[in-house]
């Protein structure tokens, strides 16, 4: 079975499913031997880069020195992205099992759980999972914490998580999690491993069924699963769980059940940091390779869909303020050419620029990327320049059919009767401060609160 088809609601459900059986195997089994089956399966992480697991745990138990500590990243910051808040209501257990599988292979006898504080219902779900993983005495020698972060789109960045784990605002740091891990002093100490939850579902399926249950989904080089976010001009908005390298045509038409109201398609922007897809690249497959070859990403499996009544430059605008907004400010590159590369796209959606404007806001978007701690300021340069190369004859001005509003795509829940996303209007209240505009400023906006 899939990862959304073993269904949990409570610890009897879960042990009658199988569950515990992947800690169990790996407990008795060296760290070797785990991360061997992990190779085997070929699992690659679903967080956004698809680095392979099996490396990215094996490297961390054998670099630096002192203690090792793993993460799971539950920031889901994402435009269009609500894949690991589903799967944690249909499963809260499978991922706490895989993140204990985790600590065991690295050594680590803490872990924590990175998540927003807006995610109040998956909080009381993983608090309960913990607790009945406890009370069974699965993992009496494991510490296991979650840490209640700011919804900002930087606490998805693993260090930036780091930051918040060790109670400071959500700022990328310059050295990698296996560098400069957390509570570290100094270089190359307590290499800390972040998997997302999506990642840690599939490490406990994996060494409870062995590494032929990845494998039976999926191509060669991107074996298993996605549970991919479909959002936008669609007339199901939902997340879908489907083979690796399935065109992207059938998710959109079979899954997604086509364009809302016989729209035509325009574009689907991947999350916020890959170029977007235009509709002659349908029959792409979804894998992080043949995404990768067409000049776009796989990324988290998020996709937002627009049709042609929306217009370009409004929505080029909408997705870089996102950006612009979200950035730290620790990089002032970043900050101020994610800025201006903004304003520079609201003076062509309000038809006062020309063709020098075009080129200012691709060289004010390239500017970002200037002594960057994170990608943030390339999702910028991705998307920019992929808005202005696929549709030159919509800037410098602004031939859009018109301005309508556009409802930018940050997921705050799921109607699933209904198949539509409930939106987080807060976002477009959003300031650069990290702020929001009408309401009092919040010591949670900026920094973590403990569990």
């Amino acid at each position: 079975m899939a990862l959304l088809e073993f269904k949990a609601s409570n610890w009897e459900q879960y042990l009658a499913g199988g569950g515990t059986r992947g800690l169990q195997r790996a407990r008795s089994s060296s760290p070797e031997a785990v991360i061997a089956e992990m190779m085997k399966a070929g699992l690659r992480g679903r967080g956004g880069a698809g680095f392979p697991t099996a490396i990215k745990w094996g490297a961390i138990r054998t670099v630096g020195e002192g203690k090792r500590y793993v993460v799971c990243n539950f920031a889901e910051g994402e435009p269009a992205t609500f894949k690991d808040r589903l799967l944690t209501r249909t499963n809260p257990y499978l991922m706490i099992e895989g993140l204990a599988i985790a600590a065991y292979c690295l050594g680590a006898d803490t872990a924590f759980v990175g998540i927003k504080e807006t995610f109040v219902r998956e909080q009381q779900l993983l608090a309960q999972a913990i607790a009945d993983f406890r009370a069974s005495g699965a993992f009496d020698d494991l510490r296991m914490e979650m840490v209640l972060g700011p919804d900002q789109y930087l606490l998805g960045e693993e260090t930036g998580l780091l930051e918040v784990i060790e109670g400071k605002p959500a700022m990328p740091r310059v050295a990698r999690p296996f560098e400069y891990g957390l509570f570290a002093e100094g270089p190359a100490q307590n290499p800390t491993l972040v998997d997302n939850v999506e990642s840690l579902a599939n490490v406990t399926m994996i060494l409870a069924e062995g590494a032929d249950w990845l494998r039976q989904w999926g191509t060669d080089r991107s074996p298993g699963t996605l549970i991919m976010t479909v959002a936008g001009d669609v007339n199901y908005e939902g997340c879908f769980e489907v083979e690796m390298g399935t065109p992207i045509r059938t998710l959109l038409d079979e899954h997604a059940k086509g364009m809302r109201d016989g729209g035509e398609l325009l574009m689907i922007v991947p999350g916020a940091s890959s170029p977007i897809v235009p509709p002659s690249l349908l029959d792409t497959p979804l894998d992080f390779d043949s995404m990768r070859a067409v000049g776009s990403g796989l990324g988290s499996g998020s996709f937002a869909v627009w049709n042609t009544t929306r217009c370009v430059v409004q929505l080029c605008e909408l997705y870089s303020r996102f950006l612009s907004v979200e950035s730290c400010g620790q990089c002032m590159s970043c900050k101020l050419g994610t800025g201006d590369a903004t304003a520079g796209l609201r003076k062509l959606l309000d038809n006062k620029g020309g063709g020098g404007d075009v080129d200012y806001v691709l060289s004010r978007a390239k500017h970002g990327i200037d002594q960057n701690r994170c990608a943030l300021p390339m999702g910028e340069v991705n998307l920019v320049q992929s808005f202005i190369h696929c549709f030159p004859e919509r800037f410098p001005h602004n031939n859009c059919p018109g301005h309508t509003d556009i409802p930018f795509p940050k997921v705050k829940d799921w109607d699933a009767e209904a198949g539509r996303f409930i939106l987080d209007e807060r976002i477009l209240r959003k300031q650069p401060d990290w702020s929001y505009a009408d309401e009092p400023w919040r010591p949670a906006d900026m920094l973590a609160q403990r569990v």
